[in-house]
């Protein structure tokens, strides 16, 4: 539907595995604290609305919530760029884009395994973040750092590796579920109830470069930043250092309460420039319960492929003050060809309700129950018109160019 920034990475660290070395999650844990009380760790009674004198308790409070995720992957997977927004000479994500081993970067210690544990050749190990969010085991981590794995490996702060099941991953957020079984008292955190404001202090955490807890700090520097990035989602961008190997890890509040997971970066460099953007907590709130029910999430579809309404093409239709998004291809056979819709074709409004970007209607159109209908005013060949879609039903192998897949 958009067109990928390169100036967009992924975050994920991806080892190359070989035949004497392998990737292998380094445990050293930067903040210690006792598990044996399974509670969530943050609570609005302990915390006020200071920044950086509290961050120290903040941290010591969140960190066992904190986990590293390793997962294997083929290498074909990042060799093709699969992952949201990774491209040569930029960075999308927490986790970074294929951290394959070229001249002039430094790869963390992957350390030794004997001969009969060695990876099997064409496979690389996937490092990323990710947090527990019940005493039982359920944790969330970014869908790209999983790939297409069924399993991965978490490491806790106490240097623990526990065998995790994936339950759920959705491409379109770049959120997915995973279930560590065995325990019931695992320290973990809460959503926030509350978006936050720009200027608000953030406390970001992950497991940067596969070296363990490691938190960053500094402020929320905008909400609802729509990226153009193919997703539909909005994100709270934040200016705490986020490197590879913290995709999937939480951004807190003062309270310790998760505003977001951290999943982009902005780097025409591909390394930290304090420009990171986490997937806001509404989001996960809708996406997760999902993904534990059924494993997937249920979506709207249209079929047309749409890009916004710049003001060059507002001027080439002869309107000055023209919003909405401009159909650039419509799917033979999906519902909106079954309705009418045609390339160039300018939709202005959504049931009525106007329509600012392509991105908004998107959005529209994933919230709205396969089945329903949906009344899109519009503007062919500059005369006013509108029709009706019976929405199908999104399925990953539909995601739009530019989502994580």
């Amino acid at each position: 539907m958009n067109q990928r920034n390169p100036a967009f990475v992924c975050l994920r660290t991806s080892l190359v595995t070989a035949a004497f070395t392998s990737a292998l999650l380094v445990g050293a844990s930067l903040v210690s604290a006792s598990l044996a009380h399974a509670q969530p760790v943050n609570s609005r009674a302990d915390h006020g609305n200071g920044g950086p004198g509290e961050f120290a308790d903040l941290a010591e409070r969140v960190g066992p919530a904190v986990i590293g995720v390793n997962a294997k992957v083929a290498a074909a997977a990042d060799d093709d760029d699969s992952s949201p927004g990774d491209s040569p000479g930029g960075s999308l994500g927490p986790d970074g884009s294929p951290d394959q081993d070229t001249p002039g970067r430094t790869v963390p210690n992957p350390g030794r395994r004997g001969p009969g544990n060695l990876p099997k050749l064409g496979e690389m190990t996937s490092i990323g973040s990710g947090f527990f969010i019940s005493a039982d085991g359920y944790a969330v981590t970014n869908n790209h750092v999983l790939g297409g794995s069924d399993r991965a490996d978490v490491r806790t702060s106490d240097n623990k590796v526990y065998k995790a099941k994936v339950l759920g991953k959705d491409p379109v957020s770049d959120l997915a579920l995973l279930k560590v079984d065995g325990r019931t008292d695992f320290s973990y955190v809460k959503l926030a109830d509350q978006a936050p404001r720009t200027g608000d202090w953030v406390l970001a955490a992950g497991n940067s470069f596969g070296l363990g807890n490691t938190v960053t700090a500094g402020i929320v520097s905008a909400r609802a930043r729509d990226l153009e990035t193919g997703s539909s989602e909005d994100f709270v961008q934040i200016d705490a250092r986020i490197n590879r190997g913290d995709s999937g890890g939480p951004s807190f509040n003062t309270h310790g309460e998760v505003i977001g997971v951290n999943s982009l970066i902005f780097s025409p460099s591909g390394g930290s420039v304090g420009v990171a953007f986490a997937i806001p907590a509404d989001t996960v709130k809708t996406v997760i319960p999902q993904l534990k029910d059924k494993g997937t999430v249920t979506r709207g579809w249209m079929g047309a492929q749409i890009q916004s309404i710049t003001p060059g093409i507002a001027e080439s239709l002869g309107a000055d003050n023209l919003h909405g998004a401009v159909v650039v291809g419509v799917q033979t056979g999906g519902p909106a060809a079954k309705a009418g819709l045609r390339r160039g074709d300018v939709i202005t409004s959504v049931n009525d309700e106007p329509i600012k970007s392509a991105n908004e209607l998107t959005k529209k159109v994933y919230a709205g129950a396969p089945g329903s209908s949906v009344k899109l005013s519009m503007l062919r060949d500059n005369a006013p018109n509108s029709l009706s879609v019976t929405l199908g039903q999104l399925a990953q192998s539909q995601a739009p160019a530019g989502t994580p897949k």
